[in-house]
């Protein structure tokens, strides 16, 4: 991929900190354990309704964004385009491919048991189990 989608993706992430931080006062420093946090915040902007409409593709995008970014950082990763993330884009980390937009949707959709800390926390053990 080239470096325009990449730096835009970088950006899309900046602004999630920014509005988490605005919003919830929290703070997100780009670590893994910081997906716990945006964890948190997504499940406390859903608590109430369900986010819809342009509310809920603006967190769609900034939340699988930062996640991205975060997993690209921690694991010397970078984004891609793949056939099964249509409109999105995944990630590669050593032979591995996530996808955070997709993970973003079902945690915003408040589907049961999906974790962004979860989806960066599984890629190095599954990178693990594929090199034995």
């Amino acid at each position: 991929m080239n470096a325009a989608p990449a730096f835009e993706l970088l950006r899309i992430a900046k602004k999630c900190v920014d509005l988490v931080d605005a919003q919830f006062q929290r703070q997100l420093d780009w670590s893994v354990d910081s997906l716990d946090t945006l964890d948190e915040v997504c499940a406390e902007l859903s608590a109430v309704e369900p986010l819809e409409g342009e509310r809920f593709d603006l967190w769609w995008q900034l939340v699988g964004a930062y996640t991205g970014q975060v997993i690209v950082e921690t694991y010397g990763g970078q984004w891609i385009t793949h056939e099964q993330a249509p409109g999105a884009f995944a990630v590669a980390v050593n032979g591995i491919t996530g996808f955070p937009f997709s993970v973003a949707n079902r945690v915003l959709s408040r589907e049961p048991f999906k974790s962004l800390a979860s989806l960066a926390r599984s890629l190095p053990a599954i990178s693990g189990r594929q090199a034995e």
